[in-house]
Order: structure tokens, then C-alpha cells, then sequence
């Protein structure tokens, strides 16, 4: 017979089971769910042209010999000159370095920091492979 005293079990392993499966599914969703709102965005004048921003290559020879866009410095007068050839770029120019492998690693630290002290921020030393 049924005992009315009996206090019933209860199972709630399939409950944590679905939940954790719910939970799973909105984790992985969630990052993917984007909002837009519309806006107006202003319009902009259509005369204006987009300039190509060219870069700088300086090319430093195991005589060296540096060469600014194929045209040649001396070594000892890097510094001031580029200056002066540098008068009327803009500063955000990105400025290629490349230098022979054999040559002191003060002489490349020297051309870098005359590029750098002239107020170019993007420099990249380039190297093969």
C-alpha cells in the first residue's frame, strides 16, 4: 500500500541538465547578437580628394652611403639634413629603414634616432624574410 507519510523525492537532475544546455546557447549567442539604431549621419563634401600617403625609404649601404627615395646623404651629416629634407612632410609618413646586415648596430640606432628625433612616429626597420 501508499504510505501518506512517505515524503516524495525529488529529481531535479534533468532541470540542471536543460538549464545548463540554456545557459550554453545564450553564452554563444549572445557575442553574436548585434543592435543597430538608425542615425542620420551628416553629409560630407565631395570635393574633397583622399591623398596618398607615401612612405619614406632610407637605405643604409655597408659603405655607409644613405639614400633618402634614391637620393644620397652622407653618413656623418645624416642628421641635419634630414631635417631639412623633412621640413615640410607630415610627420605621420610611415619611414622604411633598411640597412646592410654587416654594418654596427650603432650606425642603424644612429639613423633611427634622427628620424625619430625629427618627429616620425611611424618607423619600421625592415629586414628580409
Amino acid at each position: 500500500m501508499f504510505d501518506y507519510n512517505q515524503k516524495p523525492d525529488l529529481n531535479i537532475t534533468p532541470l540542471v541538465d536543460i538549464m545548463l544546455v540554456l545557459l550554453a546557447i545564450l553564452m554563444v549567442t549572445a557575442p553574436v547578437v548585434e543592435f543597430e539604431e538608425p542615425i542620420n549621419l551628416p553629409k560630407g563634401s565631395k570635393s574633397q580628394q583622399i591623398q596618398a600617403v607615401k612612405k619614406i625609404d632610407i637605405l643604409l649601404t655597408k659603405d655607409k652611403e644613405i639614400k633618402i627615395n634614391k637620393k644620397s646623404f652622407e653618413f656623418d651629416t645624416f642628421a641635419d639634413n634630414f631635417v631639412l629634407f623633412a621640413q615640410n612632410k607630415d610627420r605621420k609618413t610611415p619611414i622604411h629603414i633598411r640597412a646592410e646586415k654587416t654594418l654596427m648596430y650603432d650606425d642603424v640606432i644612429y639613423i633611427l634616432k634622427a628620424v625619430k628625433e625629427a618627429g616620425f612616429t611611424k618607423v619600421s626597420l625592415i629586414t628580409d624574410g
